[in-house]
């Protein structure tokens, strides 16, 4: 490969690193071809690009990043794909209906600024929550206590009011 080819390579890793807040680094070297289109499917229904590169050139993106991504150079060994996506635990969700089958395995993720290595993360990365469902729950706590005030009045009105009628009729 040439010098110019691979510069152009590392630059689309480090452009595409940049468009998304999370980035899955996984092993899919022993899916056949038919397991491999039904993932990369998989993935482009979930919104998930999926990215196979070489080691020394995803290493050569991530140093001109800006940022520390040591941390995952030790996952940086034997075949490498990306998976991108902006849904922090979506990846992580395809991996694991996935590794039934053993593979693709977990070998690193960067998910919310933060760094996981090893598959023993994936179920921790599978619980984190997204954005949308944070603010989900956060509105719904918001919304509970407002909701039971105005049950309570509600029910307390009719009992007032029923407690009234009842004692006009005497």
């Amino acid at each position: 490969m040439r010098k110019e080819d691979k510069s152009a390579i590392i630059e689309t890793i480090a452009t595409t690193i940049k468009e998304y807040d999370n980035f899955y680094l996984t092993d899919i070297a022993t899916l056949n071809a038919a397991k491999t289109t039904n993932l990369r499917r998989e993935c482009s229904k979930q919104d998930i690009k999926l990215l196979v590169v070489k080691n020394t050139l995803l290493q050569k993106a991530l140093d001109t990043l800006e940022g520390d991504y040591s941390e995952l150079a030790p996952a940086l060994k034997g075949n490498t794909a990306i998976m991108f996506s902006n849904v922090a635990n979506a990846p992580a969700k395809l991996i694991a209906k996935y590794v039934k089958e053993g593979v693709p395995s977990l070998k690193a993720a960067y998910v919310q600024e933060s760094f996981y290595v090893g598959k023993e993360n994936l179920k921790a990365l599978e619980n984190i929550k997204s954005k949308n469902e944070l603010i989900g729950d956060v509105i719904a706590a918001l919304q509970s206590p407002a909701k039971n005030v105005i049950s309570a009045l509600q029910s307390g009105g009719n009992t007032i009011h029923g407690v009234l009628e009842t004692l006009s009729k005497r």
